[in-house]
C-alpha cells in the first residue's frame, strides 16, 4: 500500500531540526543525568556507600 505524500519543505525540516536541538536534546540530557543521580542515590541508600569503580 503506497501513499502519495507531499515532499518535506525546507521550513518543515528547519522546524524539526530546531525542535530536536532546542527542546529534545536538553530534555534528554537532563533525564540521563537525573536518572544517573537517582541511581547513585538509591545505591547509597541500599548499600550505605559510594560505588567504587
Amino acid at each position: 500500500m503506497i501513499e502519495n505524500r507531499e515532499p518535506v519543505t525546507k521550513a518543515q525540516e528547519l522546524r524539526a531540526f530546531l525542535f530536536l536541538t532546542i527542546v529534545t536534546a536538553p530534555v534528554l540530557a537532563v533525564a540521563v543525568v537525573g536518572g544517573y543521580g537517582f541511581f547513585i542515590w538509591m545505591y547509597q541508600l541500599v548499600t550505605g556507600s559510594l560505588p567504587s569503580g
